[in-house]
């Protein structure tokens, strides 16, 4: 082998190296890096604004002298179906709103879902209205949630019991860190 081969061998190298460093300058940040995982976010004072949405857009429309119910928040794609999660969302709301001065019946009964599906329509099921009845509680506070890749989307609504109508409603969403992951595991049946 030559002189002139081995320069020649030696520029190709050279070369082929500024190029693979070139690359691997333009690859997106963090590209190597192994994925951080999702923080939590404050569920307590989400929840508690999520609430306060709610009493906002109700104003008129309750009456903090008549008790209200709050129903376990439940999976929209199972609606006989809760969990943890759904349960102290539930709990959350009722916090919140008991902060306000309104008076809730408690409901903590640990595997019953207060929302039914029937024809594609959410329905409030016979206990609730059982339990509305005889507590003289109007309205009830409900919800469901959907978990996606990396939120849990939640849906609230305070809904007049004797009308069957939305009285209002608020949309909110949470990161699935480890603390809503495992808070979300469905209850075993």
């Amino acid at each position: 082998m030559g002189i002139r081969t081995c320069k020649r061998e030696l520029a190709l190298a050279l070369v082929m190296a500024l190029t693979l460093s070139g690359c691997a300058s333009t690859a997106p940040q963090g590209f190597y890096q192994t994925k951080q995982p999702v923080p939590d976010a404050d569920i307590i004072n989400t929840s508690h604004q999520a609430a306060e949405a709610l009493i906002q857009k109700s104003v008129g429309e309750l009456n903090a002298s008549k008790p209200l119910l709050a129903a376990s928040f439940a999976n929209i794609d199972n609606l006989e179906q809760t969990s943890s999660f759904g349960r102290i969302i539930s709990q959350q709301f009722a916090t919140a709103f008991s902060d306000r001065g309104f008076t809730l019946v408690e409901m903590l009964l640990r595997k019953d879902v207060y929302i039914k599906q029937q024809g594609g329509e959410f329905l409030l099921s016979r206990e609730v209205i059982a339990l509305s009845e005889v507590h003289n509680a109007p309205v009830v506070i409900v919800g469901t949630y959907a978990v996606g890749k990396n939120s849990v989307f939640i849906t609230a609504k305070i809904i007049d019991v004797q009308e069957s109508t939305v009285i209002a409603a608020h949309d909110y969403q949470l990161p699935l860190g480890p603390d809503t992951k495992h808070l979300l595991k469905p209850d075993k049946q």
